[in-house]
């Protein structure tokens, strides 16, 4: 068997590019087929899951076809990284960006001029310029790999206009394969790259958009720092990551969960970089580590036991959503995506859509996207097959979503929505779901006094329900385009044409019904194996010697080891460099460079009598 798999490495050298430089002995889905077009020439675009295994789809051909490869890259901070890590693994791997001083990136373009330099990672904005690009046609250019691909879409939500320009690409260097990666993309945006980087002449390889592993839930927003924190309890000694709006809430969540004897550190781009860094490699190194971040966190994070993804604020896109939940249950461990949802989360996304420098027809489709994310967040079918539609991908009912768990009923609510629709008529357009469910319940506040909102008719008509039913209601109208919040006021809720002919009895309305189900909690409760089966004292101690040698060459600590690397090292316990060669993701680079550290670390574990 052995010596099988050798020949078929002799005979395949992407295999052995993997084996030798990267330390795996197999692809995952998908990666084969991406490298095997590129190998022959053809331009590829790659539409694979998070944590599929993005970068080594352009790694491997770049170190078999030999030449330069450049890398097109969106942020400076994931560039340095994925260099960092390919130097660690012995690829002559370069990039030249602004945050490095004048002399090292001219350094830098001397080993590139050279024939020295692999990989080069650059910025669409430094790429695309006539410089670069002249300095670049005198070059063997043998790829180029277009990452984040997104952001070329004028249809995306991160659409950036630097990348606009790589559509030059296919003219300057046009015997050159070109791959585009991506992870979110449905298929307007798919049709838009195709046209705009490769004339839709490309090979375009969607494989599959499922995490089933993640259990999917909605909750509606109450008190979110205590529902935070009840979360977090159910899922004591896990690591898991917290994604909120603003800098402020992350520090203040942060704060709030180590007050209640939780581990947990913020992170956003306001910090300093120092400090970024710290949080970063503790995250990465400890276990129970929860991190409370913006989006500023988690490009290019390869940590395979996150148990959970908590949303405190509604994302911006379902494809933004897919993306960040899609940093939990790397590990095929079962995981929760986890997000509260409230009516302010609607009026500042409209907010941040229309204050956008952005043309009217790009705001109308943010729009459109956020209609489509508030529909999965209010829907009452399985969630899995919503959000897997969204991206053109058919699925079953998953069983592993709130909406399978925990049946929410559906009512016929065209009565009870005629009573919203009235008092917000009678009262203006003009207030928020607050001060309409006042004038519903009848409470004589200071506000409602004050405008004489007493004396409406609505005013009170709402008594034979509580203030949850009524809030719930209104969530859902707003969702359904029967209201539309005012973005250019303060929350005011406005009445859509929609809205108009439920108001006249012309079409019908149902609503979700809030219901708490035991069996959710039982079900949601009902976890706790540890995380990586493996001996817990030896892994701390690989992953505290990790973070050391992390420190020394000043990389994050992953680019050393990835968690997966040390569990396998844990599990197989090499006791010399022929077995250490064996551990996944051990290449001949680390294995020169790490090998012997990392054996006498393992050795006096044993010694120590822990077997």
């Amino acid at each position: 068997m052995q010596a099988a798999v050798i020949a078929t490495e002799e005979q395949d050298p992407k295999r052995r590019v993997l084996k030798d430089v990267f330390g795996f002995d197999d692809f995952r889905p998908g990666q084969a087929d991406v490298m095997d077009a590129l190998l022959a020439g053809r331009h590829v675009m790659a539409v694979m899951p998070t944590g599929a295994g993005k970068s080594l789809c352009y790694q491997v051909p770049a170190l078999v076809l030999g030449g330069l490869t450049i890398v097109v890259s969106p942020l400076v901070a994931l560039m340095q990284d994925q260099v960092a890590a390919l130097r660690l693994a012995g690829v002559a791997a370069d990039t030249i960006n602004s945050s490095i001083d004048r002399d090292a990136n001219i350094a830098a373009w001397r080993r590139v001029a050279s024939g020295q330099t692999r990989l080069l990672y650059l910025a669409p904005e430094r790429l695309m310029s006539e410089r670069m690009l002249d300095a670049l046609a005198r070059l063997d250019i043998s790829l180029i790999a277009v990452d984040e691909a997104h952001c070329i879409s004028q249809w995306g939500p991160a659409f950036r206009r630097e990348y606009e320009d790589l559509s030059r690409l296919r003219g300057i260097f046009p015997n050159v394969p070109i791959i585009a990666l991506t992870a979110t993309a449905d298929e307007s945006m798919r049709t838009d790259i195709e046209a705009r980087l490769f004339a839709e002449r490309v090979e375009t390889l969607v494989l599959g958009f499922d995490r089933p592993n993640i259990k999917l839930a909605i909750e509606a927003k109450q008190d979110s720092k205590r529902q935070l924190l009840r979360f977090v309890e159910r899922h004591p000694g896990r690591s898991g990551i917290v994604y909120c709006l603003s800098r402020k809430k992350t520090e203040e969540m942060a704060a709030f969960l180590e007050k209640n004897g939780v581990t947990a550190l913020a992170y956003h781009a306001g910090m300093s970089k120092e400090a970024r860094d710290a949080n970063q490699n503790a995250f990465m190194t400890l276990s129970g580590v929860v991190m409370v971040a913006t989006i500023a966190f988690g490009m290019g994070i390869d940590k395979p036991d996150v148990a959970y993804v908590f949303h405190t604020d509604m994302p911006g896109s379902l494809e933004a959503y897919y993306q960040e939940i899609g940093r939990a249950g790397r590990d095929g461990r079962d995981a929760e995506a986890h997000m509260l949802f409230g009516l302010g989360d609607i009026r500042m996304r409209r907010l941040f859509i229309d204050d956008e420098d952005a043309a009217v027809e790009h705001k109308r489709r943010s729009h459109r996207r956020l209609d489509t994310l508030i529909g999965y967040c209010e829907t009452a079918q399985c969630r899995r097959q919503v959000l897997l539609g969204y991206f053109g991908e058919e699925a079953q009912p998953c069983g592993n979503c709130d909406t399978c768990l925990d049946q929410a009923p559906r009512a016929d609510g065209g009565a009870e929505a005629r009573t919203i629709l009235a008092a917000i008529a009678q009262s203006g357009e003009r207030f928020g779901a607050g001060h309409v469910i006042d004038i519903l319940l009848g409470h004589e506040t200071e506000k409602v006094l004050a405008r004489n909102h007493q004396r409406l008719a609505s005013f009170g008509s709402g008594l034979a329900h509580k203030k949850d039913f009524w809030l719930s209601l209104i969530r859902q109208l707003a969702a359904g385009g029967f209201l539309e919040p005012d973005p250019s006021g303060h929350g005011g809720l406005a009445i859509a044409e929609k809205g108009h002919a439920l108001g006249r009895g012309e079409m019908p309305f149902h609503y979700r019904v809030e219901v708490r189900s035991r069996a959710l909690r039982k079900m949601r409760a009902a976890e706790g194996m540890n995380a990586e089966g493996v001996d817990a004292s030896l892994l701390a101690t690989l992953k505290s010697l990790r973070l050391r040698l992390a420190k020394e060459r000043q990389v994050p600590a992953y680019v050393v080891f990835s968690d997966r690397t040390l569990i396998d090292m844990a599990e197989r316990r090499p006791r010399d460099l022929d077995a250490f060669a064996e551990v996944n993701g051990v290449g001949a680079a680390k294995l020169k460079e790490f090998g012997q550290v990392f054996l006498s670390v393992i050795a006096g574990h044993q010694f120590d009598g822990s077997d």
